[in-house]
């Protein structure tokens, strides 16, 4: 199973990003393989920016592409990795840091657990609170 960070849907919707075609192939790849899902987090961002909403679940499940929970295990995992950032972040800026963990730590710790890949066009907070993971990206 490899896991798609939202930003892999978001790239396969729009045709015009230079990911697009990396997004399409990635997910039918891993449609056609071991499988491929996203979380509830990734669908609600997917559902914040989609015109229609209401569709956008289904959508996504007529390419082959699973919507799962966020596993309960996943909490801990998020959480320690969230409070490094947070201190890191607080180190480094003299700005306020949100205390509640962002949807990246969610789906890094998701993956985390579950043992699978991640497919994202984002290394950054991925590769650094989340190094055991496997990274699918765009080359």
């Amino acid at each position: 199973m490899i896991l798609l960070d939202t930003n892999v849907l978001v790239y396969a919707f729009d045709s015009g990003s230079p990911f697009s075609q990396w997004a399409k192939e990635t997910i039918a790849d891993a449609v056609v393989g071991g499988g491929a899902a996203i979380n509830a987090l990734s669908l609600s961002e997917i559902c914040v920016g989609d015109a229609d909403p209401s569709t956008a679940a289904d959508r996504i499940r007529s390419w082959g592409v699973k919507i799962l929970d966020v596993p309960a295990a996943a909490a801990e995992v998020c959480a320690k990795a969230y409070l490094r950032y947070r201190k890191r972040r607080m180190s480094q800026f003299d700005t306020p840091v949100p205390t509640m963990p962002l949807p990246d730590f969610f789906i890094g710790a998701h993956a985390k657990i579950m043992g699978w890949d991640l497919a994202t066009a984002d290394r950054g907070r991925f590769h650094t609170y989340f190094p055991s993971v496997s990274l699918k990206m765009p080359q």
